[in-house]
């Protein structure tokens, strides 16, 4: 064993330098730690500190000092008032500084730290852990610091308190010392507890806040023979942290936080010593923003250390608005800014500044730290827009359960799986689970439907019940075409012609009394309104309604959105009190428009409650006709604040009462219009699934793909922020530079945009001014089915322009031609670049050929790109410069003429959940009628934020475009391995050049009588099989019966025999989908 050296050598080898005198302290630490040799140590500190006394001489001759630090009346355990503690140069030495912190802690109740497993940040010479477990005695205290000597020096500390003068341990009143209490560890800021899973109840913490004036020096290594000079500023200064507090110097502190988050447990407290250089507001912003609820504990002012230097704060306030606050000296009550304080200090003055020492708790901690997974997870640069600081407790209730719940689906889903166009199956289990639990009321799934917004549900169900008199609550007519508003067509008046399709509607007061009185009168169809305030708390005004409808066979909406309230503590509804005793009759419907959020008054979604199966079924197909479905944020966000309400509540603890039937048959109501049930029966929609079926669908205009990391970031990103600019929210200068990179399509200041969530709206209400003008919609053969079915619902006069497949069922001038002779008022629908459904492309040439032939017989153009932007065989294509054609044709051409483009993002941009769609108009009379429908459901302000911000991140040519080439490159690759699982199993195949879908004809199995043999869910007990002939009418049947692969047929393209397949599924469902094609090839072998 090495012989201890006397007083006389320890001293001679500390005089050497503040190397030498840290070694031979690490050496007697070695011996501290050792115990056989432990008592003797302590003995020899004890006559060091006899010895050499505690003068700032000692630090200077020896490189070391060792001091009393005085509690005073902060004594710890039977009266310590003192702790004695050595430091050396490269460690922080405490001062005003820690000690102010100290002072703070002491304002905290003692059971603030008692029993608790603490850490404290920047430990320095471990004087606060030390104090901390001698006065509150905590179950474990882990002081961290980033400077390797300062927890050697701690580790000294720690003995030289633990053990008495004569090397004795010292008990505390549990019989435990302080070695059982603390442990020093080398840490970055939190890094030692992350690693080894501690979690801890209290976070404490004297941090550096100023940048590093020598940035340089921050990105040396840290370790234990870094020089004096390097190991002492990092008790001093931060380097740059990435985070938006850098501004401020409080980077590093943000940082801590962050990291703090991660490791505390749900109800633990963080203390933080902040000096208020950046000013109070940015002190507290920076823990508020975090989704804390902040208490200053004390403050006071300290004069600013003479060996820091303050010019990086100077370098911040030249490029930046923010001003520091500093003080001329303690007394000084007037806040200076940092260049004045430099000045003042550099002439010799003493310069102050504020300390506080704030303490901070997480208002939704479990919430908060799922948040902040998310983000540590490759979304760090999205942290820089949350703000969980809320005024209103109300609001912070609502927003940030719903930021973790959408950063948990961000986090953990690569794709979203497909919905039914009657809504997301989790939202309306959970409207229906509301309903039982709150309201009493048996409902499931299958009695919710989900539509945008309450006008669109108005109006969608006035077009599936197309009546001839409809009255409308005045309330709710706002949106509703003008045409129905102004019409006079009411029976037993001149105006009146049954053998027109007219909608009239009548405006009605909401009062029930006055609205039965007109019922009475009028006899209408269909009558949907609302309740007064005063009639909705019994149900007496809603029997009145149901019986007066009844009576007469009106079909009966009734809107309970101003009724409905998303609360624990819900006020009486007479409405849901009913249902909760009677079924709901089956000439009536519940309306509900959700809007009553703290949040976001603009984000609305609807549902509409039917317990009649045949009208739950038509709502969600008219959804999916004339809407294309809801946006799956909407259905997020509503269906986040219905999980809150029911995520405490036990399941089916109230048995629900046995419900009387309606009283009597009502008279018959009128039916769906008949262009409803022809489309509705006839249309390949997409397939209903069933409770447990697995269906994969190639049927559906959707992308399955991984939505890529910048657009789950924009898509947090818009929610997490507050208070957006006018200007964040724009897309139109965005969406202007997009169409004319893209195609070339001009725009100027008369050019009208229009947005919503789905591009079927649009193209709809483009159907609409089609038939107010008397025109012919003119679609080519091999257009997209749902386009084609919702012009037939809407009863439009409808024109197929035929293709060949010589063009590839491409259309051509010449075909186009010989169609528009022959008719009047000519709207010509094309897809492009890429077609929909064949995935081929149109050249700049093709186009510039059809629009000039459209020009010649002033045709209303509809070029729909919505299927666009993911071409992958660009051989000899070129891309689209449409400005000089449609130049030259709208100077030359005929006046009627005009081109609407029409378009998506969500597939070009592989949003995902994401949805918009747009519509770029330039002709002044078609903006005009398309306004005449004004019930559009618009896309949320936060949805326009994230998409300005991908369309201009793909300008930049950003990280988005690496991955939508990435996509597109797997879309050629599936493109090809279909064709060949195709081509195999006997189907004739269309190779396409882009987008998510392909034909291909069954040329195999046409006309050939096969068995099918259906079994639900591969039940093979209960299997049926039947004989079918296949052909357009039943090989889509035939293929989800038999293998449960939905595609569309020649029905659905327009192009009989060829079959649509889309292919961007998930690839577990892809891979399935190629099984399913083979399966079907061996059923019919067999």
């Amino acid at each position: 064993m090495a012989v201890s050296p006397s007083m006389e050598e320890f001293l001679k080898q500390c005089q050497q330098s503040g190397d030498a005198a840290y070694a031979a302290f690490r050496s007697l630490l070695e011996r501290l730690e050792d115990p056989k040799t432990r008592v003797q140590a302590r003995i020899f500190l004890s006559d060091l500190h006899k010895h050499v006394t505690d003068s700032d001489q000692c630090l200077q001759k020896y490189h070391f000092r060792i001091q009393d630090i005085f509690l005073e009346q902060y004594e710890g355990y039977k009266g310590r008032k003192k702790l004695t503690m050595m430091v050396i140069p490269s460690i922080f030495i405490p001062e005003d500084w820690s000690f102010t912190f100290y002072e703070g802690l002491n304002r905290h109740p003692d059971s603030i730290f008692k029993d608790k497993t603490v850490a404290e940040l920047g430990c320095g010479n471990g004087w606060i852990s030390i104090a901390i477990a001698e006065k509150w005695l905590p179950s474990k205290v882990y002081g961290l610091d980033i400077n390797p000597r300062a927890v050697k020096v701690s580790w000294i500390n720690l003995y030289l308190n633990a053990l008495d003068e004569n090397g004795q341990i010292i008990h505390d009143a549990e019989k435990k010392t302080l070695l059982d209490r603390v442990e020093f560890y080398e840490s970055d800021l939190l890094a030692y507890c992350r690693d080894h899973d501690i979690q801890l109840e209290r976070i404490v913490g004297c941090i550096p806040q100023i940048l590093n004036p020598n940035p340089d020096a921050m990105s040396k290594m840290i370790t234990e023979n870094a020089s004096e000079e390097f190991l002492y500023s990092l008790s001093n200064y931060c380097a740059l942290q990435g985070f938006v507090e850098d501004q401020f110097g409080l980077g590093l502190i943000a940082r801590a936080v962050e990291e703090g988050i991660s490791v505390i447990k749900p109800m633990g407290i963080m203390i933080f010593n902040m000096g208020g250089r950046p000013g109070q507001a940015v002190c507290k912003r920076l823990f508020e923003r975090r989704g804390f609820r902040v208490d200053k504990l004390w403050q006071t002012k300290v004069i600013q250390a003479a060996d820091t230097d303050i010019s990086a704060l100077v370098e911040i306030e030249k490029n930046s608005p923010h001003r520091f606050e500093f003080f001329m000296g303690l007394s000084g009550d007037q806040p200076i800014c940092a260049r004045t304080a430099w000045a003042y200090g550099k002439a010799g003055g003493r310069i102050a500044h504020a300390l506080s020492v704030y303490s901070c708790q997480l208002r939704h901690p479990n919430h908060v730290k799922k948040i902040f997974e998310f983000l540590k997870n490759g979304f760090h640069e999205v942290s820089s827009s949350l703000d969980l600081s809320f005024e209103d407790d109300s609001v912070a209730d609502e927003k940030i359960p719903f930021l973790a719940y959408l950063s948990g689906e961000l986090k953990e889903s690569s794709s979203f799986p497909y919905e039914s166009p009657a809504g997301s199956k989790r939202f309306r289990n959970l409207i229906a689970d509301f309903m039982k639990i709150y309201h009493h009321i048996p409902l499931s799934s299958n009695n919710v439907v989900i539509f945008p917004s309450r006008a669109v549900a108005i109006e969608n169900a006035l077009r599936l019940f197309p009546p001839h008199l409809a009255i409308v609550d005045e309330h709710l007519t706002r949106h509703l075409p003008r045409q129905w508003l102004t019409s006079l067509a009411i029976e037993g008046t001149e105006n009146y012609d049954p053998s027109k399709d007219a909608i009239t509607v009548i405006e009605a007061p909401r009062q029930s009394d006055l609205m039965v009185e007109l019922i009475k009168k009028l006899k209408p169809q269909v009558v949907i309104t609302g309740m007064a305030q005063f009639e909705a708390v019994t149900s007496s005004a809603f029997n009145q309604l149901l019986d007066i409808t009844r009576e007469i066979g009106s079909r009966l909406f009734l809107d309970i959105s101003d009724q409905l309230e998303l609360s624990s503590l819900p006020s009486p509804n007479g409405v849901l009190k009913y249902l909760a005793g009677t079924r709901l009759p089956s000439h009536a419907a519940i309306l509900c428009g959700l809007v009553k959020n703290q949040v976001y008054s603009d984000l609305e979604v609807a549902f509409v409650i039917s317990e009649e199966e045949a009208i739950f079924r038509a709502l969600s197909k008219t959804v999916e006709v004339l809407e294309g479905n809801t946006a799956p944020i909407r259905q997020f966000y509503y269906g986040c604040l219905f999980h809150e309400l029911l995520a405490f509540q036990l399941a089916d603890r109230h048995p629900l009462a046995e419900r009387e039937c309606e009283k009597a048959k009502s008279v018959d109501a009128i039916g769906f219009a008949s262009s409803a049930i022809s489309v509705l029966n006839d249309s390949e929609l997409s397939i209903g699934e069933e409770e447990k079926s697995s269906l994969i669908h190639m049927d559906v205009d959707q992308s399955f793909l991984p939505i890529p990391s910048p657009v789950k970031a924009a898509i947090f990103e818009s929610f997490a922020r507050q208070n957006m600019a006018e200007s964040e929210t724009d897309v139109t200068p965005s969406i202007k530079q997009f169409i004319k990179s893209n195609y070339g399509f001009p725009s100027n200041n008369s050019t009208e945009f229009i947005y919503t969530d789905f591009s079927q709206a649009l193209f709809n209400r483009l159907i609409l001014c089609c038939i107010q003008e008397g025109g012919t919609f003119c679609f080519p053969a091999g257009s997209n089915g749902n386009y084609v079915s919702a012009a037939k619902f809407l009863k439009a006069n409808i024109m197929s322009i035929p293709t060949d497949s010589g063009s590839g069922f491409k259309l051509t001038d010449k075909l186009l031609n010989g169609v528009l002779e022959t008719v009047n008022k000519p709207w010509v629908y094309i897809a492009g670049p890429t077609i929909n459904p064949s995935g081929l492309l149109y050249s700049n040439k093709e186009m510039e050929n059809l629009l000039t032939t459209c020009a010649k017989f002033g045709a209303r153009v509809v070029i729909d790109t919505s299927f666009s932007g993911l071409e992958f065989d660009l051989e000899g294509w070129g891309g689209w410069n449409l400005e000089a054609t449609l130049s030259k044709l709208n100077s030359s051409g005929n006046p009627l003429f005009s081109v609407s483009l029409l378009g998506g993002l969500s597939l070009r941009i592989l949003s995902g959940v994401l949805k918009f769609g747009f519509l770029v108009l330039n002709h002044p009379s078609l903006v005009n009628a398309f306004y005449s429908f004004p019930g559009l459901s618009k896309p949320h302000s936060t949805v326009k934020y994230a998409i300005k911000k991908l369309l201009g991140l793909n300008e930049q040519k950003a990280d988005l475009t690496i991955a939508v080439a990435e996509q597109t490159k797997k879309l050629k690759s599936r493109s090809q391995r279909m064709k060949e699982t195709l081509e195999k199993c006997g189907w004739e195949v269309l190779q396409p050049c882009g987008g998510v879908s392909m034909m291909a004809k069954p040329s195999a199995y046409l006309n050939k009588v096969v068995k099918i043999k259906h079994s639900p869910d591969d039940d093979v007990k209960n299997a049926t099989t039947y004989e079918v002939k296949l052909g357009d009418s039943n090989i889509r049947e035939a293929i989800v019966k038999s293998t449960g692969l939905c595609i569309n047929s020649g029905l659905w393209t327009g192009i009989p025999g060829y079959c649509r397949f889309t292919f961007a599924l998930e690839e577990s469902d892809f891979e399935r989908a190629l099984n399913c094609i083979a399966k079907f090839k061996d059923l019919l072998s067999n």
